[in-house]
């Protein structure tokens, strides 16, 4: 493949415990190309420049036929850019057999062909919430069933709220879904944020041992992260999201317009997910927020689609390196474990789930700095990017050690006894994922944080 002389951005990463995939991204806007190769034995691959001012992609030798993959989509540049409003932009999620796209894009819910063609069967569930319900259910129900009278859907309303999102709840899905009569060819549709997405994916994943299932994301945290990657699950009251299954859509659509009945706090939540994303593995991408985080949190349509698909972006290429969360998926959770303490010891729904990310960040790069792997001027960027989003920079007063000891102690990354911690380490845009720190660190930072 040949891609013309401009100037480019290139990203290169492969699968852990050496597996033979090889993930390329090369951008050059406004286009961006992903590719990815798989080895049949030990290899290398070269970047050259022809004689026509191309750069080249070759590999040397153990190239397996047939799993060359392309994806292409606009890349914005620094500034705010004009886009179509009506075509969508598709992020792929690939994972082989089970790969998905995600449409990110202005009106999608108004183009019925784009959920129609992931139904399987007759019958449909939409699961979404008493906030959701009022303003967009019909409108599902109408881009599931328009032109196509063979298909029925039924609705289970569920109350909004992540105190919520525990097993009685679900089981309201499970109670409907019975009743209805539902067989295995049915499709459940999550329409919602994201605790309606965690408990709508676990039902499919569960009822009649796995059905399908399409999520509809209506908050920028769902849209820009726990939509994708398959992720699902419930709260248990000794720590959050304890009990769940990795089960993969057959589709997201990400319709921004739904961003519009978005409250200013849900919005700012959000915001959370995709400061992240900058902060762990793309550095270009936090420079970027840092310019425009005022046209962000004013709802420009431009950059709110940009953000959310290069979150997308960003996220896609790490499920489809390690969908299972073996290593490198985990960085994803930059901030989770002091934030999961923060919503589990202060209790469910008092703080949004990107609140608390907000300032677990806070403390991650904390610890980072008195680790000494990180310099000042990172702690000060990112402490200034989250005031300006109107995110908190530290946990509730109720907070202290012993609370986030506690909590942590049972939390999904700890392995064999060890908590296993997110932290930045070296250039913003590097992080890493390990259990080797030192511990009187991470209770340095804990007292720093909390008044006892």
């Amino acid at each position: 493949m040949a891609l013309a002389a401009k100037p480019y951005s290139l990203s290169v990463s492969s699968k852990p415990n050496n597996s033979a995939d090889f993930f390329l991204r090369v951008q050059s806007p406004p286009n961006s190309v992903s590719l990815r190769y798989s080895f049949a034995s030990p290899g290398s691959i070269e970047l050259n420049s022809s004689r026509g001012g191309n750069l080249v992609l070759s590999a040397s030798r153990g190239v397996r036929s047939g799993r060359i993959r392309a994806s292409s989509a606009q890349v914005m540049d620094q500034s705010v850019a004009k886009t179509d409003s009506r075509a969508p932009t598709v992020v792929e999620v690939d994972l082989g057999n089970r790969s998905y796209p995600i449409y990110i894009g202005s009106g999608l819910l108004d183009q019925p062909h784009l959920l129609q063609r992931h139904v399987h069967g007759k019958r449909v569930l939409v699961v979404t919430n008493n906030t959701v319900a009022p303003l967009y259910l019909d409108k599902v129900v109408e881009a599931l069933t328009q032109g196509n009278p063979n298909v029925s859907v039924e609705s289970v309303i569920l109350p909004d709220g992540e105190k919520y999102k525990q097993m009685d709840t679900l089981m309201k899905i499970f109670d409907k879904a019975i009743e209805s009569r539902l067989d295995r060819r049915c499709t459940f549709v999550a329409l919602g944020g994201g605790v309606i997405g965690d408990m709508c994916g676990f039902a499919a994943a569960a009822f009649l041992r796995g059905v399908n299932f399409i999520q509809i994301p209506t908050t920028v945290m769902a849209q820009v992260d726990s939509s994708v990657g398959g992720k699902t699950g419930i709260n248990h009251r000794l720590g959050k999201n304890l009990i769940g299954a990795f089960y993969q859509p057959q589709c997201v659509l990400v319709d921004t317009d739904t961003l519009n009945t978005l409250p200013d706090r849900e919005l700012a939540s959000g915001l959370a997910e995709v400061i992240k994303y900058g902060l762990i593995r793309d550095a270009e991408f936090f420079e970027w927020q840092e310019n425009n985080m005022q046209a962000l949190m004013a709802r420009d349509p431009s950059a709110l689609a940009y953000a959310i698909r290069r979150s997308c972006e960003n996220k896609a290429e790490v499920v489809s390196l390690d969908e299972k969360e073996s290593g490198l998926r985990a960085t994803l959770n930059l901030g989770h474990t002091f934030g999961h303490a923060i919503e589990t010891g202060f209790g469910y729904g008092q703080w949004l789930h990107g609140e608390a990310v907000a300032a677990g960040m806070v403390m991650a790069v904390d610890m980072s700095y008195r680790l000494g792997w990180i310099d000042d001027s990172i702690v000060k960027r990112v402490d200034n990017i989250l005031q300006r989003a109107k995110l908190p920079t530290t946990p509730p007063n109720t907070m202290t050690v012993e609370m986030f000891k506690s909590v942590m102690a049972v939390d999904k990354k700890v392995a064999d006894g060890l908590l296993r911690l997110i932290l930045l380490k070296g250039p913003l845009g590097n992080c890493v994922f390990t259990g080797d720190y030192d511990r009187k660190t991470l209770d340095e930072t804990l007292h720093a944080f909390c008044k006892s």
